[in-house]
């Protein structure tokens, strides 16, 4: 690991090479994967920011339980993130521009940011590097950011560079459930300044292998989960350039239709499921929405990329106690394009990403 830029945050360099992806992860029900240099790294420097005090709260094992059903929603209590996270930045619109006298990540602490990632070698010219940084409100163990430079100021309107960074840092995880995500305005997103999301969920969860309805050759629909989304894949290294960029191309129409998006990247079956043939490589999920800017009077949470993955972190004892699946999927669906609609969209996206 080597310094930083002068006169930016300088964290410690994570330099990797192609040859620290980890391209076979172990799957799911298997003996605990050893982790990579990656997962050390970050890990520890996660749990030294929780012992000197550097996060909101100190976050324990969470309550978990399945909600039964066939969805399998995972429900978790977070009542410290509830509680006392930093409230989100209203929101006005999905092109509100970057605003300097908001909370921005120009204003983390020195001692809030992990490392700066940066590839050296091929396959390639290397993605731009990404400074991560602790969530001093998180989700699970190992919940970090991944920062595009900040001093940038660039607002929250997913690109490219950054996106193929964060997917190049999901094949430096060697543990199943490491996942990288976006919310966009009006899906979700706290802060209007570019960022995405890593952690650590140590759940399978079905939209990993459930096959996807072929729109196009590089786009389909998966219905797994709470809510379908369009699904792309990247067997390996090599593509994520492509996807990045096919991704965020969609992401790009959708703002121009007026919705807002939400994206997640994880470890999966290719694109027709188990048994078809081909490697598990990394699967990108789009979710298209309608936006909303500040909360829904009588929503029982919020609905950003978790939820819409089938992870519902909860605010209060007595909702995660009593809610069934169908109070969770009606929830999130009410947020979702209804399906003629949805089709017409996918036969756009196909169109699009077809030429």
């Amino acid at each position: 690991m080597a310094g930083g830029e002068p006169g930016e945050p300088n964290p410690e360099e994570f330099l990797y090479g192609e040859e620290d992806f980890v391209l076979q992860a172990a799957g799911w029900g298997g003996p605990d994967p050893a982790p990579s240099r990656f997962d050390r790294v970050l890990l520890a420097g996660w749990s030294d920011r929780m012992e000197r005090g550097l996060f909101r709260y100190r976050l324990g094992p969470l309550p978990t339980r399945v909600l039964p059903g066939p969805v399998r929603l995972v429900a978790q209590l977070n009542e410290q993130r509830s509680a006392q996270r930093r409230p989100p930045q209203p929101v006005r619109s999905l092109r509100d521009p970057f605003d300097p006298g908001a909370f921005n990540f120009t204003r983390l602490r020195p001692a809030e940011l992990l490392f700066r990632l940066r590839r050296t070698g091929g396959p390639g010219p290397p993605p731009e590097p990404l400074l991560v940084a602790i969530n001093a409100s998180p989700l699970e163990r190992g919940h970090v950011l991944l920062l595009p430079e900040p001093a940038r100021r660039l607002p929250q309107a997913l690109a490219a560079p950054a996106l193929r960074g964060a997917l190049e840092a999901a094949l430096l995880s060697a543990h199943p459930g490491f996942r990288v995500g976006f919310n966009g305005l009006g899906g979700g997103a706290s802060v209007n300044h570019l960022h995405l999301h890593g952690l650590y969920l140590d759940r399978p969860l079905p939209l990993e292998e459930a096959p996807a309805e072929p729109l196009g050759p590089r786009l389909g629909l998966l219905r797994a989960g709470p809510a379908p989304a369009f699904l792309f894949f990247a067997p390996g290294p090599a593509e994520l350039e492509p996807v990045s960029r096919a991704v965020c191309r969609a992401a790009e129409h959708l703002g121009g239709a007026g919705l807002a998006c939400n994206v997640l990247a994880t470890r999966g079956e290719p694109p027709a499921g188990p048994g078809a043939g081909g490697g598990r490589g990394l699967r990108v999920l789009l979710w298209a929405r309608r936006p909303l800017f500040g909360p829904k009077a009588g929503e029982p949470f919020a609905v950003a990329l978790c939820e819409l993955a089938g992870l519902l972190p909860l605010p209060n004892e007595p909702l995660y106690r009593d809610i069934t699946e169908a109070q969770a999927l009606s929830a999130i669906r009410q947020h979702l394009l209804p399906e003629p609609e949805l089709r017409l969209l996918g036969g756009e996206l196909a169109r699009l990403l077809g030429d």
